[in-house]
């Protein structure tokens, strides 16, 4: 899933899902100014992913995956997320400029 932050763009809030599986070989492209978010539907999954900078964790941000902004419908209930995914404050679209 990700998700168009660019303020003026056309696209902006809008949502993309894809299903990625072992079967249909989809990769998805991320670009800068886009959120994403991930939720797996089975049990055994690897996700690689690369980035265009070196990381830098403190440069890191984010949104609960339940945020009322975006409003995702996410295939299932999520079953188990880290706490700081669930640490995200509300996103505040001024943050964006």
């Amino acid at each position: 899933m990700i998700i168009d932050l660019r303020p003026n763009s056309p696209t902006y809030r809008r949502v993309l899902a894809t299903e990625l599986t072992d079967k249909n070989h989809r990769m998805i492209y991320i670009p800068r100014g886009f959120a994403h978010g991930f939720m797996t539907l089975s049990d055994d999954v690897e996700a690689l992913y690369m980035v265009s900078t070196p990381y830098n964790g403190t440069l890191e941000r984010g949104f609960r995956y339940d945020d009322a902004f975006f409003k995702i419908d996410w295939p299932l209930p999520p079953a188990v997320i880290s706490g700081k995914d669930l640490a995200w404050p509300p996103f505040d679209p001024a943050t964006l400029a």
